[in-house]
């Protein structure tokens, strides 16, 4: 007892603090080893909400007489106001303490939360134009109409906000039903995205009658029938504006499912935080790559309005120059991408950085994504090979084409294992940590590690190679993106793989395959910039 009365205060203060987030954390791996039921059930909404979505959505754009668009859109007003209100819950409940007590500093990067915020004010411009474009057939048509793009604009600002803030949450309290909610939000967000692809692929989708050698568009205007006139005159003019936002829209959501994702593997875990790891971007270091990869973005630009205007000449000579420009262009993109890349590999090969080991959501995620979305470019790249090899690679277009397909084949290899291996590599930034900590003179001093805040003067030419590459891939990717997102399909204007596969099959093999392959572009975007700063 004595002994007792002559320990000083602060010490029992400390002890009892410690025993404290001591009992914190063996609750939260308690509770983490019963999250199952959680895992299963928020897994079971997911599929389920996703099945329905998909069937409402395939049923209103093929079959306008039974379910009709104004039932897909009744369908996900309902799913956007319960998301939102599980965000506001949410939003509540995480400022109550013991709530989060981890963040996952690989969450939400900046980049990522930049672009949602810019592709999700993109697609606040979209609503806007819809609004305004469906006002004028609120005297013959649904009033649905409206309310629709009403409910999502609002959507976008609250999830805007919600995955601004709280990206990198690691939820430690309400496990199960934030599992919930968080698959809730996820599958909204993938509907929307199925929503806006199927309105988008049909829009710019056309059947070609074989035997009456004519083609027609097949998509159906979302508001109603041809005898349903706009009230005011600008109705075609915001029709037109508001499908050329349709990439960002889509973009939008794919973002904010994969943020979502992240959030829901973080539930209930217990991170380290190492929050000191702090890397700056710095454009000096590199020269080459961007002026490159800008001359490239350009040209793609130039390439792509050359062939909106070419191709929607019924002069059978223009629509075949439009087509020669685009597969010449595209030839070129991706062969100077794969020259670079296999650069960038041998670089890799010289590089002596060991691989990371840390088990990561968020590294897994976008390698799971990027190898799953080049799939879809894959398949339509494959199937051109096989329709074209079969059948001998008559004409020049057809050489062309072939030749574009075999390169994005041999380019989409290289450049996932690119990625990938950037990705896993350790931070240039660690290894000179590792470095200054082993030849440091006082070994007792804690000296923060910020030493990557300024830029260095000289970087290796390791490093300098490696950044060069990952600049030019990433604008080239951009253009990648740019091209087929804003209306370059030359799948449906080079009618070689419809007269082969018949247009039932092409179309579905096209529709599917397409929107996964301009996501697969985007991603690579986000992907390299991170492989950038690790560099």
């Amino acid at each position: 007892m004595e002994n007792l009365q002559h320990l000083p205060t602060p010490s029992i203060s400390l002890t009892v603090k410690t025993m404290r987030e001591f009992v914190h954390h063996v609750d939260a791996v308690i509770e983490r080893t019963h999250h199952g039921g959680g895992l299963l059930l928020s897994g079971i909404i997911c599929i389920n909400i996703l099945i329905l979505g998909c069937a409402l959505v395939s049923s209103s754009a093929f079959n306008s007489v039974a379910i009709t668009a104004v039932h897909r859109q009744i369908f996900l007003i309902i799913l956007l106001l319960l998301t939102m209100l599980w965000m506001l819950f949410y939003i509540i409940t995480s400022r109550k303490d013991q709530a989060v007590l981890f963040k996952d500093r690989h969450a939400g990067p900046v980049w990522l939360q930049a672009g949602l915020v810019l592709f999700g004010l993109l697609s606040f411009l979209m609503d806007i134009f819809k609004i305004v474009n469906y006002v004028g057939y609120l005297h013959c048509d649904s009033a649905v109409k409206v309310a629709f793009p009403v409910v999502q604009a609002v959507f976008l600002f609250v999830q805007t906000y919600f995955l601004w803030i709280h990206a990198k949450d690691c939820v430690q309290l309400h496990t199960n039903f934030t599992r919930c909610g968080l698959t809730l939000t996820l599958s909204t967000n993938l509907l929307v995205w199925v929503a806006a692809v199927t309105e988008e692929s049909l829009h710019h989708t056309e059947i070609y009658d074989l035997n009456m050698n004519i083609s027609y568009k097949f998509y159906k205007v979302s508001y109603g029938d041809k005898k349903c006139k706009c009230s005011h005159s600008v109705c075609d003019t915001f029709e037109e504006a508001f499908y050329y936002l349709y990439p960002f829209n889509i973009e939008y959501s794919l973002f904010a499912s994969a943020m979502t994702y992240v959030m829901w593997k973080n539930v209930g875990r217990i991170v380290e935080d190492h929050s000191h790891n702090k890397v700056k971007f710095c454009p000096k270091e590199v020269c080459l790559g961007p002026v490159m990869g800008i001359l490239l973005v350009v040209a793609g630009i130039a390439t792509l309005i050359l062939y909106e205007v070419k191709i929607l000449k019924e002069d059978g000579e223009k629509r075949n120059e439009a087509l020669l420009i685009n597969f010449i262009m595209n030839i070129v993109i991706v062969s100077l991408m794969s020259l670079s890349t296999v650069i960038g590999c041998i670089v890799y090969r010289l590089d002596h950085r060991e691989h990371v080991s840390e088990k990561n959501p968020t590294r897994s995620l976008d390698v799971g994504l990027l190898v799953g979305a080049s799939m879809g470019q894959l398949l339509i790249s494959y199937f051109t090979i096989v329709a074209v090899m079969a059948t001998g690679a008559r004409g020049y277009l057809n050489a062309l084409n072939l030749t574009w397909a075999v390169l994005t084949v041999l380019q989409l290899g290289l450049q996932n294992f690119f990625i990938i291996e950037g990705l896993h590599r350790e931070p240039f930034h660690v290894i000179q940590e590792a470095a200054l900590q082993t030849h440091a003179c006082a070994p007792q001093e804690h000296r923060p590690s910020y030493f990557l805040t300024s830029c260095p003067d000289k970087p290796s030419w390791k490093r300098r190679v490696l950044k060069e590459v990952c600049a030019f891939l990433l604008l080239a990717n951009v253009i990648l993106w740019i091209m087929p997102a804003f209306g370059a399909r030359p799948q449906f204007d080079h009618a070689f793989e419809i007269y082969f596969y018949k247009y039932t099959m092409w179309t579905a093999i096209v529709n599917i395959g397409l929107p996964f392959g301009i996501f697969y572009r985007m991603h690579s975007v986000a992907s390299l910039f991170e492989v950038y700063l690790i560099s």
